[in-house]
């Protein structure tokens, strides 16, 4: 039951990537002494290359947008996971906390430190993967 599912999935995240990378369009080149079979390529082909390997996103000549693209990407991507980690960390503390508070109420001071300290904590991680994306 589950390889149907897996396919339609695999499916449905290549074509929204190839949707995604179909978006980028190249900057017109300044010079013309790249060669012209590399102009005819697909979109998506070229990305796809950009994937796989990494020295085809340093394409030659000055109007290439591949790099910032691709790094705007892995910024986005960067940031976003750090949110979300974090997010599900502090999620998962306050909820012990308060089951914790809730069992035991006389050490609820002492929780309530803790529990601040470690979301600093938390929170610090998340603006590194802020700092890390910029």
């Amino acid at each position: 039951m589950s390889a149907p599912r897996s396919f339609v999935m695999t499916g449905a995240v290549l074509l929204s990537c190839g949707a995604l990378f179909s978006a980028f369009v190249p900057a017109p080149l300044t010079r013309t002494s790249a060669p012209a079979s590399s102009s005819n390529l697909p979109t998506a082909a070229m990305s796809a290359a950009a994937l796989v390997a990494p020295t085809a996103a340093h394409a030659a000549g000055e109007g290439s947008v591949w790099i910032p693209a691709l790094s705007a990407v892995g910024a986005g991507f960067a940031i976003g996971l750090a949110a979300i980690g974090s997010g599900v960390g502090q999620g998962i503390a306050s909820g012990r906390c308060i089951d914790g508070i809730s069992r035991q109420p006389e050490v609820a001071d002492d929780l309530r430190g803790v529990l601040l300290l470690s979301l600093a904590f938390m929170e610090s991680l998340t603006i590194y993967g802020l700092v890390i994306a910029l």
